[in-house]
């Protein structure tokens, strides 16, 4: 039998726990929601299937790489489908899928929490950091 040091059981437990957070349906979610932009692209398709260019005015500051980024994340991750119509010139439309849909009730929820509860925790940070300038942290 072998014996560890210390250092090689953190290892090893770094390892396990990372192990865990990569396959943690929960971190799998969050990477996608916690993305600066997939809150507002969903909220935004809330109302049914939009061009690019209107998500794009619906969502100022976001530059067209980042949209397009973003709306192949979600699309890669169930949330919207990309519907191409043949034209001149071509018409590409987003919209939610079923799987968007069942999401879109999390994201309200934590949208509205953000809204009733952001001075709350504005006002704890500051106290916090207040603290932590005087020596207390």
């Amino acid at each position: 039998m072998t014996t560890m040091t210390a250092a090689q059981r953190r290892a090893r437990a770094k390892a396990e726990f990372e192990e865990y957070m990569a396959a943690c349906p929960t971190q799998q979610l969050m990477a996608t929601l916690g993305n600066k932009w997939s809150s507002m692209l969903l909220l935004r398709l809330a109302d049914g299937p939009r061009r690019h260019a209107d998500l794009a005015r619906a969502v100022p500051g976001v530059s067209a790489k980042m949209l397009t980024q973003t709306l192949r994340l979600l699309e890669r991750d169930g949330f919207v489908a990309r519907t191409i119509t043949p034209s001149v010139p071509v018409q590409v439309d987003y919209a939610l899928t079923g799987l968007g849909e069942s999401v879109l009730p999390l994201v309200e929820h934590v949208r509205d929490w953000a809204d009733r509860y952001i001075d709350d925790v504005h006002a704890a940070r500051s106290r916090y950091d207040a603290e932590a300038a005087d020596g207390g942290r």
